[in-house]
């Protein structure tokens, strides 16, 4: 698969499509880089007049996500990925659109390149941080990713 938001998208609507039907969609991807966005919207509210977090949760790990298949796909090698762990943190009501931002793509290249030298499974820990049209800090959420060459 071809690493554009369209294909990402497409994916999601195969693949993630509880994730797709709340709206997340990926807007851009490079390789240390990638940002999604989620619309606050009575299908994916709470009784509290604002998105809910597993919402969230999934446009946040869909950033970090996307960027481990991304370069497992660079390696050529077959690699298989799984979230070991995660942690979230919600500091405002998320209301309107927040757009979720991973800048972790580096730390992948370097569990790739150790996995492959070494042939065991490796840990990494991503952080997605979700704002609002504000600039203002609604959730961040950490993914623990564990790597392992299959």
């Amino acid at each position: 698969m071809e690493f554009t938001p369209s294909k990402l998208n497409t994916f999601l609507f195969f693949k993630l499509p509880s994730a797709f039907w709340s709206g997340v969609r990926v807007k851009a991807i490079s390789p240390t880089q990638c940002v999604a966005t989620v619309k606050h919207r009575w299908f994916n509210q709470n009784p509290f007049d604002s998105m809910y977090f597993a919402v969230q949760a999934m446009a946040a790990e869909l950033t970090t996500g996307a960027l481990v298949m991304y370069h497992i796909k660079k390696s050529g090698k077959k690699i298989s990925m799984l979230v070991a762990n995660n942690k979230g943190n919600f500091s405002k009501k998320a209301r309107g659109r927040i757009t979720f931002t991973c800048s972790d793509g580096h730390l992948i290249e370097e569990a790739i390149q150790k996995a492959i030298a070494t042939g065991e499974g490796q840990t990494f820990w991503m952080k997605s941080v979700g704002t609002d049209r504000a600039g203002d800090q609604v959730s961040e959420m950490d993914f623990e990713w564990s790597i392992k060459l299959k």
